[in-house]
This record gives C-alpha cells, sequence and structure tokens, in this order.
C-alpha cells in the first residue's frame, strides 16, 4: 500500500475548516469516504461540510443525501481547505467545481486515469491505483491520523469497498489484501450482511421491469464479445430513476458465455446520455472512456457524453473495433 504522503497529514492538522467533496453522480465508495473521513475529522474538532453535486439517484446512497450540500456558499468557503475524493480534479465533481476554485485542496483517490498533479500544483495527492477503493485509503489515513474507525465509520468504509469490488465479485488471485481490510472493517464493526442489503436491497417492482427493458434491447457486436444495451428515455420516464440497478444489469450480461466487455447507454435528457462500461480481464474500458472525458478503472469506468442514444452507440462501438480485431 502506498504510504499516506506527510503533507496530507499535515494539510488536515493545520486546517481547521474542510469542504469534502467527490465526483458528480456519486457512488457508494465517494460517499462512504467524504463520510468516513467528516466523522473523523470531526473528531479532531475540525468543521466540516460534506459536498456533491449528486444526483442521489441510486438507491443505496439516497439515505446519505441529507448530509450534504450542493453549492457551498461564501460563508461555507471562508477559510476552508477543500479534500476531493474518488476523483482527481475539481472539474469531475460537476457543478460543485466552480465553488471549489480558488481553495487549498488535497485530493484522495485510487483511479488509474487520475491526472491529479499534471498541472505542476503542489496539492497534497494520495493516489494509489493498487487500491481495491478509495475506502482503503482513507482507513489508511485515518490511522495514520492516529484514530482507529467507530463503528459507523467502519460500516461507511466497508459499504464503499464492497461497492467498488461488486462485494468482491472482481477481486482475483491477487486481492488477498482486499480481503484483509474487509477483515479490520469487519473487526472495528462493520456488518457484511447490512452492507449487502443496503446495496442490492430496497427496489421497487417498477426498477425490476425496467432491467428487463433494457435487457430486452441488448445487442451483441464482435462475435459476441462486447454486448451493448440502451435506456431510453421513455423508459426513464415511465419507470422512474428510483431504484435504478445498474450493478444488476452488468452481472447479468457479464454471464453470457464469450462477453468480455459490457455498455449500457442511457438517455438521461434529450441532449445527453451517461455511458456506463464492464469488462472481464481483455478490455481496458478506462482508456476508452477517457478518450471521451471520462475515467474509472481497467475493468469499470463511465462517462457523459453530449448527443442521442444513437449518435453515441455508432462512436462507441467503433471504439471498440481494434481491440477486438487485434485479440481474434
Amino acid at each position: 500500500m502506498v504510504p499516506v504522503p506527510p503533507a496530507l497529514l499535515d494539510f488536515i492538522r493545520e486546517g481547521s475548516k474542510f469542504l469534502l467533496a467527490g465526483h458528480k453522480d456519486p457512488d457508494g465508495d465517494c460517499v462512504g469516504s467524504q463520510l468516513a473521513l467528516a466523522s473523523v475529522l470531526r473528531r479532531m474538532g475540525k468543521e466540516v461540510i460534506p459536498c456533491s453535486a449528486g444526483p442521489f439517484t441510486r438507491t443505496e446512497i439516497k439515505p446519505y443525501a441529507s448530509a450534504f450540500i450542493a453549492k457551498p456558499g461564501d460563508t461555507e468557503r471562508e477559510g476552508a481547505r477543500v479534500i476531493i475524493f474518488d476523483c482527481d480534479s475539481q472539474e469531475r465533481t460537476g457543478d460543485l467545481g466552480p465553488f471549489l476554485e480558488g481553495l487549498p485542496t488535497a485530493i484522495v483517490d485510487h483511479h488509474a486515469t487520475g491526472k491529479a498533479g499534471d498541472d505542476g500544483s503542489d496539492s497534497p495527492i494520495y493516489l494509489n491505483p493498487e487500491a481495491p477503493a478509495t475506502a482503503v485509503l482513507v482507513l489508511e489515513l485515518i490511522e495514520a491520523l492516529g484514530f482507529s474507525p467507530t463503528v459507523e465509520e467502519a460500516e461507511l468504509l466497508f459499504f464503499g469497498l464492497c461497492t467498488d469490488t461488486g462485494f468482491f465479485r472482481h477481486v482475483d488471485e491477487r486481492g488477498a489484501e482486499t480481503f484483509r481490510y474487509a477483515a479490520r472493517l469487519i473487526s472495528a464493526g462493520a456488518n457484511p450482511k447490512k452492507a449487502y442489503y443496503d446495496i442490492h436491497g430496497g427496489k421497487n417492482l417498477d426498477s425490476r421491469i425496467l432491467v428487463g427493458r433494457i435487457l430486452s434491447k441488448a445487442q451483441s457486436y464482435y462475435g459476441g464479445k462486447l454486448l451493448l444495451a440502451t435506456e431510453a428515455l421513455e423508459d426513464t420516464r415511465r419507470y422512474g430513476l428510483e431504484g435504478r440497478d445498474s450493478d444488476s444489469l452488468y452481472q447479468l450480461l457479464q454471464t453470457v458465455a464469450g462477453a468480455e466487455a459490457i455498455v449500457i447507454i442511457r438517455q438521461e435528457n434529450p441532449e445527453n446520455c451517461t455511458i456506463g462500461f464492464r469488462s472481464r480481464n481483455l478490455v481496458d474500458v478506462a482508456a476508452i472512456a477517457q478518450k471521451f472525458g471520462g475515467g474509472g478503472h481497467k475493468n469499470a469506468a463511465g462517462l457523459s457524453l453530449a448527443g442521442t442514444i444513437e449518435e453515441t452507440k455508432s462512436k462507441i462501438i467503433e471504439e471498440f473495433r481494434d481491440i477486438f480485431n487485434e485479440n481474434q
């Protein structure tokens, strides 16, 4: 594990007020990391304001929405330092970004596509692409500050770890350290049964119907190596955003024999699509997402792109052509 940079520890110890920011469209790793460190900083006597542009549409993170503000004002900004989680820049925080400009900033991230530090700034950066989740970096940070996680903090970090590992189904033969982190958090009070239900339970019937609608539109390309499904705006409007369950979709499509990469394109509004990628071992989907301004991990990535499903679809399919031709 990459050690916690001393500059980050100094950044925290010397500050008295912090805006804790995460990427737009947050997931459990982002939210859990922000709130766990927020709790520790408050134990240190710091003033803490968790921030997020949202949206909090995922069932598992909706209960945490009230803990965040979307647009810190002058009062919140005055004298504040910023820590950005689970992404590499203010830009990735979406509409929150302009409110963070000009403030001293540190970054805690585990994405291989991260470009933190490329601008030559001397901001404290805790980056480890080998870490299974930002949550484990926060655990290391908490302990480096001289604390042990409380039960609530352990549950938040375990929630984040489970989110980014697909409840450990993405862990391969190199993942012993991931389970050591899990054991540390369980020893501190995290409940795996509760975490599983928090992530996978609580769905409504319409969300299950929406999964079926999207699956019914799945198409196969490059001899079955690429599977692509779409979510039309009319389906979203009919069945709603509540309980939208991308993880179940990816799980189901990844069980198809021969599939190496999965793409789901959603028409979020008439002008814009969001695109999610998953892969097994062959394809680095983060590299593809990065070409369009997105990012993520080798086997899980995403982006937002202007256009309709049909306009976007052809661009994405073409990006896989050389990859699969090279591996025939």
